[in-house]
């Protein structure tokens, strides 16, 4: 698998993991009360810390060479 494609299926698990933050932070505030609110919105937000990390990394990588 080329550099290309790998950075592809990595970009689109961090588009999922931002997909599956958005879903779970909407139900936690309409939802959920208390501690199980809080905790859902607590992984939300590392869904969203990871996400955007991935992203960050895959544009400062910059473009792979084509084979």
């Amino acid at each position: 698998m080329s550099q290309a494609l790998m950075n592809m299926w990595i970009s689109f698990f961090a588009l999922a993991l931002m997909f599956i933050s958005a879903g779970t932070a909407i139900f936690s505030r309409e939802k959920l009360k208390g501690w199980l609110q809080k905790t859902v919105l607590a992984f939300s937000f590392v869904c969203l810390l990871i996400s955007g990390i991935i992203v960050f990394l895959i544009v400062i990588g910059g473009p792979t060479a084509t084979m």
